[in-house]
């Protein structure tokens, strides 16, 4: 999938122009102190030619990138988290950095940056899902308009079944994990795309009918028990959609490609 609207022909556009498009909208500085958000490989200073937007950094992305003749990916889940000893080709890790240098492909990742962006990770699936208003569920200290996760109310109350099948049709996800509300009719939704476990007593405490959200282990799952219903998802299907908020902030400026190689690698058996 592509952009080409509004691109002129002669327009050329650097990598700290990028960035900077990016950043003006999802500083770094919005990122939790243990994240490394920002530009993993490349110089700044060179011309983008096109950019593959995509979750994970993958050796099959990174070749996709090849073949697209794009120069730049940009990712939600950094490359590179910790400092790394060697690069031998080992791993995937290693082979896409390696790849990547040896092509000229630029990486950069907005990870919790675009996590605590009110319209980003989190507000995008709440969208997604028909929420028509929401705020943060746990607001950036500095930043409070911002924050991990949101919070907001369905235009009317719904089945909590007809949730969880909007859930899955939205997220085209086969399989879902989830505690019972306690009741059955919902209006008051909390999500958090990613791994959001740490706000379950957030979303308890706002009054939330149901929180949504990734990673969620079997006693996180009894926090909430004859409260609030619990639903746990996908990771990589929850932040699908930041692919979408780096595309609208970019298809103006540069030809822009959704990766098809993108895509959860947990896989169920049934």
């Amino acid at each position: 999938m592509q952009e080409k609207d509004n691109i002129p022909n002669q327009y050329r556009v650097f990598l700290y122009q990028i960035l900077n498009i990016i950043e003006s909208v999802v500083p770094l500085g919005w990122q939790e102190e243990w994240d490394n958000s920002g530009l993993q490989v490349g110089n700044s200073k060179t011309e983008v030619k096109a950019v593959l937007l995509t979750v994970d950094v993958t050796e099959s992305v990174v070749q996709e990138a090849l073949e697209l003749g794009c120069n730049l990916i940009i990712s939600h889940h950094p490359l590179i988290f910790k400092g790394i000893k060697h690069l031998t080709g080992n791993t995937p890790q290693e082979r896409c950095i390696l790849t990547a240098i040896k092509n000229d492909i630029a990486i950069y990742s907005a990870h919790t940056s675009i996590d605590n962006y009110i319209h980003g990770v989190s507000g995008t699936l709440a969208q997604k899902l028909g929420l028509p208003t929401y705020h943060a569920l746990s607001p950036h200290p500095q930043y409070h308009q911002q924050g991990l996760g949101v919070i907001g109310d369905l235009p009317q109350a719904i089945g909590f079944v007809e949730l969880l099948s909007r859930i899955k049709s939205v997220l085209q996800i086969q399989q879902i994990r989830y505690t019972h509300p306690s009741q059955q009719q919902v209006q008051r939704i909390a999500l958090c795309g990613g791994s959001g476990s740490s706000l379950i007593q957030e979303a308890m405490l706002q009054g939330a009918d149901v929180f949504i959200t990734a990673d969620c282990k079997y006693h996180d799952m009894q926090l909430s028990l004859g409260q609030m219903a619990i639903v746990d998802i996908d990771h990589w299907a929850s932040e699908q959609f930041v692919k979408e908020v780096f595309q609208e902030l970019l298809k103006s400026h540069v030809m822009v490609h959704i990766a098809q190689q993108d895509h959860s690698h947990v896989h169920i058996f049934q």
